[in-house]
């Protein structure tokens, strides 16, 4: 029987999930743990902040497990006002950096020539999620009693910490939240043609950094019930 891959980067990220896997799940960083969540077989890991830690993660349980569905979960910071706690579920991950920066700005990597992926199709900045998967991510999130919204992922290696960078990543690709490690997962579960959601609590707005205004915890905690909502219903 396939496994349904957990991925987050922290344990601060994951503990309200951890306590519902059989065995419970350990803190440990880049180690793979096998588990029962509402009986069915996970493979979970803490794959580390950023793309390269969650593309190391991705290629060792897509290369040493079947894998029939991974989920990649945690905290995001919105680009347009909702209210902390609020569940966001990716329709598309985008690279927000890659590419080229000319006289005009900044261009895309198909303004280069350069896919960053020939898997059946090209890919180059944006990696589409699987679109049924994700109307069932947001449903589950709505039955929890949570607000959701969808919409396009960025990720970036530099978080935005001012309200002038968020608007210009917004831009780019029409974005609804940030983070560190999505697209580099989407590109690896294309690569290997493995159904992948993302889902997000959104932790902060993107503007001039204030973590004051900033809640960790409820983000986190409500993306947990969301993600073990939706491991209940998938099949």
């Amino acid at each position: 029987m396939s496994s349904i891959a957990l991925i987050t980067s922290t344990p601060v990220e994951s503990k309200e999930l951890r306590c519902k896997i059989v065995p419970r799940q350990k803190e440990e960083t880049k180690t793979i743990f096998e588990g029962k969540l509402h009986g069915k077989n996970i493979v979970f890991t803490h794959c580390g902040v950023g793309k390269v830690n969650a593309a190391h993660s991705t290629t060792l349980m897509l290369e040493n497990y079947d894998i029939g569905f991974l989920v990649l979960f945690g905290i995001g910071g919105a680009y347009t006002p909702q209210k902390l706690g609020d569940i966001a579920v990716a329709e598309s991950e985008n690279y927000g950096e890659e590419g080229v920066f000319t006289k005009e700005g900044w261009r895309p990597m198909e303004f280069m020539g350069l896919p960053l992926l020939k898997n059946g199709k090209e890919y180059y900045n944006t990696f589409p999620m699987e679109a049924e998967l994700s109307k069932l991510a947001a449903k589950a999130s709505k039955d929890c009693g949570f607000n959701v919204i969808s919409g396009n992922f960025i990720t970036v290696s530099q978080c935005s910490g001012t309200r002038e960078r968020g608007v210009i990543l917004r831009e780019r690709f029409g974005g609804l939240c940030e983070n560190m490690e999505g697209a580099a997962v989407a590109h690896l579960c294309a690569f290997y043609r493995v159904p992948m959601i993302e889902i997000r609590g959104i932790s902060n707005m993107v503007e001039d950094r204030d973590l004051e205004k900033w809640d960790i915890v409820k983000a986190a905690s409500n993306c947990s019930k969301a993600v073990i909502e939706l491991v209940r219903r998938l099949k």
